[in-house]
């Protein structure tokens, strides 16, 4: 899902402002200015089209996800986990070790 502004598409195709998009176990709905994404895999985003973004996941996912999210663990010392292994101890560290080229 990639989102620009008013425009977003899943997979390449374009979702147009207003109208819902279901395929492929992706659903994307527009919510006013912003938009909400699910995934079957029990993960939903929602943006409100400006700077807020939020990110759910279902309790099947306890555990088991890393990078800027964290662990879904609630152990808060392995909050700022590094791609390499390491903990960080500024928040800038933590999320330039989650950039990709």
């Amino acid at each position: 899902v990639v989102a620009h502004g008013r425009n977003i598409s899943v997979n390449g195709v374009v979702v147009p402002v207003g109208q819902p998009y279901l395929q492929s176990g992706i659903s994307a709905t527009w919510l006013g200015d912003g938009v909400a994404v699910a995934s079957g895999l029990g993960v939903r985003v929602t943006s409100d089209g400006h700077q807020m973004v939020t990110v759910m996941v279902g309790t099947e996912l306890w555990g088991g996800t890393q990078g800027l999210c964290g662990s879904y663990n609630d152990d808060p010392t392995d909050d700022f986990l590094q791609r390499g292994g390491d903990v960080a101890t500024f928040a800038a560290t933590f999320g330039n070790s989650w950039k990709t080229p």
